[in-house]
This record gives structure tokens, sequence and C-alpha cells, in this order.
């Protein structure tokens, strides 16, 4: 295990016997061998699939706030890393917009990226990332490439040194990029800083946090702010007609991509100023010189006095409002909530309560020592007299700085204490309409000033917004997998003779819904088994789907041969009507005497896995597609089916892959199931379909259908 601390507190990281810093040393060099500007080490604690930030150099960590704390699966090139366990570049501005928007909306500027896992063969213990500014080529050299990678391997060697000997690794202090040495003595130092002074434009040095640690005379003369107010702060904390994002936007656009950049701005009431910067790997040089006059109208001036504090920075509120967009169901919401903006608010706990029917739900929670003290919410009365569902009520906000504030008004809250201090409840409405409440505590008193209630409330706004998409993809989600239950059988019935498996996956696009099916059919004197495929993967193929599996079960039920059944069959789906097309492989069954009559209409071929372990692809003799043709045949094969035989019944879901061709899919799955074949049953099963089962996205519904021979004895 590497456990991990917050380096800005210890500053110390026992990753050797002598208890020197690791984590830092072995960044920087690895900067400075390939020549980047920034970088960092993130470490995964424990078993947590999380990627938490370790270290930073060359930067503010303020810069790379919004992944300071990152899940492995997480669209973002550090967490790709890991997942992949190797290299991933990206080469500027362009392929970051079109690989990672996210990243590209937070910082739009160019720069490129290597990110790689700090892995041994056996185990991944974090990764690291580093970036060049956008002079970079758009290509990673050979040299670079192996001086990281080599770089890498030695960080996790020592880190796999440090988890066998109990050594715990901690987060370290940030480093500061150095600068190359000056050469002037005290002497000229001293005539240097003579030599600004009497500059008639203004100059100022800003530090890599952008913090002014040099101005002279003439900046402060055209600032309005005395040298000694300006040294120490921020330009646009110290100068309150600065205190504008645009401003702060510029200096980290200097700084992440190394390009001078320049801006104007209004002092108030009339003067114009030209603001020019230089960046260096240690900081900013700012030229502050008058403008012209500009027609267009900068931002307004203020009063003197430092600006608000932020809740939540500029690049934050940008990254979750991204992260917001990207939410799918109603868990993805209270994860994102619970995982980036709970803490990004300063927040202990949360709970997201829907409004449905007059009637709050409980959607989520996190933090809440007792979860009994939330659920206890499920299904409680909109008349209710609570904060929650007077939020919603009346959607107004209210917060309340302690318990005595909140217990005055809510009498009733004496007797469930939940053991926090100050609550936000924030009411969620979208489109004009309420569609829950987000309640968020905090351990201590929290006096909610003007502007902290502003951005809750934007960022409720926000919510509200992916709660209620999430809302609608949950109950389509719901309706979806509710349709296809009932149009699948729920089990396999028990046949003399034949022992069945079977899977079915639904496609990741659209509703999730197809027209896969299969079917085992207990009919006297014979069983049969079907396996089909309706074209598409809609509410549509799926009711035709549950049409044929019906129609083949009659068919069967009366006594129609194989050939019959998909005559039959094909015929009934023409006098549908449909412009959908199905392919389908029919079987008719006969354990006893160890064989089985087959007819096939456009479907992929079965394999039969024979007890010897070899494996045979039933390329059958059939017909069309049904639904073409009217008067198409279906001629049958008749193959053996001796006891310990397992036949292979499957839709092309699970063959067809983007790029890769349909026969030497066929042949891996025959390789698959012949290593594979003496396997229980239902563990044949999970094996065939186990890596289309992990896939995040499925183009098509995957379905299969085995039954394995059982011996004579059985059968009869």
């Amino acid at each position: 295990m590497v456990a991990v601390s917050d380096g800005q507190r210890s500053g110390r990281a026992p990753g050797d016997p002598a208890g020197r810093p690791m984590l830092s040393p072995a960044l920087t060099a690895m900067m400075d061998a390939v020549g980047a500007h920034s970088g960092a080490v993130y470490l995964l604690p424990g078993d947590e699939p999380v990627l938490e930030m370790a270290v930073m150099a060359g930067l503010p960590r303020s810069f790379a706030a919004p992944w300071e704390r990152v899940g492995v699966g997480a669209p973002i090139p550090i967490a790709r890393a890991v997942r992949e366990r190797r290299l991933v570049w990206v080469g500027g501005e362009e392929e970051m917009a079109r690989s990672y928007p996210r990243i590209a909306m937070v910082l739009p500027y160019p720069f490129a990226l290597a990110a790689l896992p700090l892995a041994t063969a056996s185990k991944v213990y974090g990764a690291v990332f580093v970036t060049w500014p956008g002079s970079h080529p758009p290509e990673l050299s050979d040299r670079e490439r192996h001086e990281l990678q080599t770089a890498c391997e030695r960080l996790a060697l020592r880190l796999e040194r440090a988890a066998a000997e109990n050594r715990p690794v901690r987060g370290e202090a940030d480093q500061p990029v150095a600068g190359p040495a000056g050469t002037a003595d005290t002497l000229g130092t001293v005539e240097a800083a003579r030599l600004v002074a009497r500059l008639p434009y203004g100059l100022c040095s800003l530090d890599l946090t952008g913090r002014v640690g040099f101005a002279n005379p003439a900046a402060a003369d055209l600032l309005g702010v005395p040298v000694g107010e300006l040294l120490g702060t921020h330009l646009w904390a110290s100068v309150p007609w600065l205190a504008d994002p645009m401003y702060e936007e510029r200096y980290r656009a200097a700084l992440i991509s190394r390009h001078v950049t320049s801006f104007v701005a209004l002092r108030p009431p009339s003067q114009w100023l030209s603001f020019r910067l230089y960046p260096s790997a240690t900081g900013i040089s700012v030229r502050v010189v008058r403008a012209r006059a500009v027609s267009v109208t900068g931002p307004a001036g203020g009063e003197r006095g430092d600006a608000p504090p932020r809740l939540v920075s500029m690049s934050q509120a940008l990254s979750l409002a991204g992260a917001l967009t990207e939410t799918v169901s109603v868990q993805d919401v209270v994860r994102l909530v619970a995982e980036e903006i709970a803490p990004a608010v300063g927040s202990g706990a949360l709970a997201l309560l829907g409004a449905r029917a007059g009637r709050l739900h409980v959607l989520g929670h996190h933090g809440y020592p007792d979860p009994h003290l939330v659920e206890r919410f499920d299904g409680m009365p909109l008349a209710s007299p609570t904060p929650g569902t007077q939020a919603v009520t009346h959607g107004v906000p209210a917060f309340f700085d302690s318990r005595r504030q909140l217990e005055h008004l809510y009498p009733a809250r004496h007797a469930t204490p939940d053991g926090f201090a100050a609550w936000a409840y924030l009411p969620l409405i979208a489109s004009g309409r309420p569609v829950g409440v987000c309640v968020l505590a905090y351990a201590e008193p929290r006096s909610f000033s003007t502007h902290e209630r502003a951005v809750l409330t934007s960022l409720a706004g926000l919510i509200a917004q992916a709660l209620d998409r999430a809302l609608l993809y949950d109950a389509k989600h719901q309706l979806a997998h509710g349709l296809q239950a009932a149009l699948l059988p729920h089990s396999l019935p028990s046949l003399p003779g034949i022992e069945a498996s079977a899977r079915y996956l639904p496609a990741t696009r659209g509703m999730e819904i197809g027209g896969d099916f299969y079917d085992l059919v207990p009919s006297r004197p014979l069983p049969a088994a079907v396996i089909g495929d309706v074209q598409g993967h809609n509410v549509t193929a799926a009711g035709l789907m549950g049409q044929l599996r019906t129609a083949v079960r009659a068919y069967t039920t009366v006594g129609q041969e194989p050939a019959e059944v998909m005559r039959s069959t094909n015929r009934l789906m023409i006098d549908l009507g449909t412009e959908l097309f199905a392919s389908c492989l029919y079987l008719r069954l006969d354990p006893a005497r160890g064989r089985a009559v087959m007819a096939r209409a456009g479907h992929p071929p079965p394999l039969l896995r024979r007890p010897d372990g070899r494996v045979r692809v039933l390329d059958l003799a059939g017909g069309p597609l049904l639904g073409i043709d009217a008067e198409a045949t279906y001629p049958t094969t008749e193959i053996r089916l001796a006891p310990g035989s397992v036949l292979a019944l499957y839709t092309d879901g699970l063959i067809e892959s983007p790029g890769v061709d349909i026969e030497d899919a066929v042949a891996d799955l025959g390789r698959r199931l012949g290593e594979a074949g003496e396997l229980p049953l239902e563990a044949l099963a999970d094996e065939l379909v186990g890596h289309y089962a992990a896939a995040e996205e499925r183009i098509d519904d995957v379905a299969l259908l085995l039954l394995r021979a059982s011996s004579a004895r059985d059968a009869g």
C-alpha cells in the first residue's frame, strides 16, 4: 500500500531510509531531462481506484485544482495512462480539444502533455504527467520518450521497495522550477534596481503563483496602489479594477503556454493601460504602459478594497460544468456532486433528494455517519414543515449558519441531530419546475456570504439540469430493461439429456434494447432451441422479436418440422408488413438418439465442440433472412450430438468488431470454446461473453445459447 497525505502540511516524504523526499527530486529531474516546464506525481491510495496528486512542480497547484483527485476511469490522460499502462501523449491545443474536451475547456492554451503510469510488472502505484510550452513539436521525440519511461520505471521500483518495507510515501511540498543562475554581484543587483526605478514605464515581477515580488515606482503610479501594498499580493486582488477573471486568464495563458501575452484594462474613470506579460520558468515579468483610448468598453471599475475571496475558481467552475454535462444516470450525478462539487465548496456531507408525486425521494447521499438520518426523508410529503420540502415548494434556497438558527425555525430538528453545524438547502429547478433539493452540510458553523450564496445557487442550477436529464435517462433505462426482460425467457426449462445456459447483453447505444432473442421450447416428442436477431436495437426491433419468438413457439408446439417452422415464420414476418429483417437458427433436438436437425436463415454458423475438445464450425445450408422472400425455402441439416458435445449458438454482436475480419472472429471464438469447453456450462458462458460484458461500449446486442448433450441414459 502507498499511503498519501497532504504535501502542503507535511513537506517531507520518508521515501528512503534517510527520510529524504522521494517524489519531488524524481519529478524535477524528469522535467529537466526532457525540458518540461511543469509536472505532477499522482499516487493510488491503497486499493481505492482514485489518483491523488502528491506533488506538483513548475506551476501553481491551483491550475490543476479540478484534477487534484481523479478516478481511474476519468476521461483524462493521467487516468488513461493508468488504465492502459502506457504513455499517453497529447501534442497540442487542437488534440487536447479533440480528445479531452473537459481539460481544453478549463485550460484553452497551447501546451503539450505526456502522462505515464508508475508501474512495475505486478502493480500500478500511480502516474506522472509533464507539460511543455506550446512551442514544443507536435510529436514526442524518441529521446524524450525514453527518458520519461526510464525515469518512471525507476520511480515505480522505489515505490515498490517502499511498500515492501512498509514505509509510507506521502505527499510533498510543491516545487518551483529553478531558473538559470544569476551572475550579478550585490552591487550589480542594487544598480539593477536603480535602473528599473528610473524607467518611465511600469515593471512588475510575478512569481509562479501570480504574487508580486517586485514593482517599480512607475508601476505603482500607473496602478494607483503604493508599492508596499502591491508586494506579496495578486494584482487582481490588490488592484480593484483588475478583479476580473479575464485578466487572471491572461496570466494563466502566459504561464502555461510560455507565450508572450497582453491585454488592455481601463483604470477608472478613463485611463487605459496596456499590460504585456513575459513568462519564464520562474515567473512572469509584466510591463505596464499607458495605452491609446480604445472604443470597447472595459470592465467596470469598483471601489477600493480587496475583492471577495472566491469559493470556486473559474477553472473549477468550468470543469464542474463540463463534468455535469457528461453525467448520464442519477448515480453519476450523485457521485460527481459528492466527489467534486461538495469538496470544492467545503461541504462535509450532502444529500440529493428528488421531488415526485408530492413527495421527497432520496436519490443519493454521501458523508453522513448514519445513513438512516437521510433515508428517513424518503417518501416525506412536500407539505411537511422541513427545510428541504420548503426549498422545493417555494424554490428559494435556505442557508443556516448554525444549529441554533436551524432549530429555531424548525424545532423538530432537535430530535434528529446529524452531527453537522451549518447547512445549505438548494432547490433544484430545471425548465421552471422543481426536480428536487441538494442539501450541503458543514462540520463547523459557517457564515454564508453573498458571494458564496450566489456561487452555491449557480451550482444548484447546473446540478438541476444534469439531474433532470439523468432522471429521464433512468426512466427510459428501466422501461427498456423491463420490456427486454418481459420478451426474453426468465429461465431456461430443464430438458432430459440437455444442459443449457444463455446470456444476453444489450447494446450500449440507443435505449439499450434490441432484437436479439433465444428460446428453449420443451415440446413433445422432441424439444427445440432457437436463436435470432432482428435488425436494429430499439423498441420496434424488440416488439418484432417478441412476435417472432411467440410464433416459433407456436409452430413448434403444433408439431411442424424445422424447415416448415422457418417457412411459416418467414411468411408471418412478411405479412406483418415490417421493413425490418431477421436472421434465425432453429434446432430440433433428439438427445436420446444423439442428433439434432437444424435450419438456418442468414444466421452466423453455430460452433460444435466435440467431447475430444476439437471445435467445428457448422457451415450449414440455409435460406435468406426472414422477411425478404415469401417463397423462400430453408433446407435442414442433421448433425451428430454425442454425449459431452457443446453447441454454441450466438448472434453477430459476439463476433463483429470494427476492423476485425468475421472469419478471424469466429475462429477466435472457436479457440476459446475449445480451451474452456470443460468448464461448467454457466462458467463457460461467462468466459465466452466476458470481454463483451466488460466493454464500456457495445455497438450491437449479444445473445449466446449453449447446449451440452448428456449421456443417453440421462436423455431417457
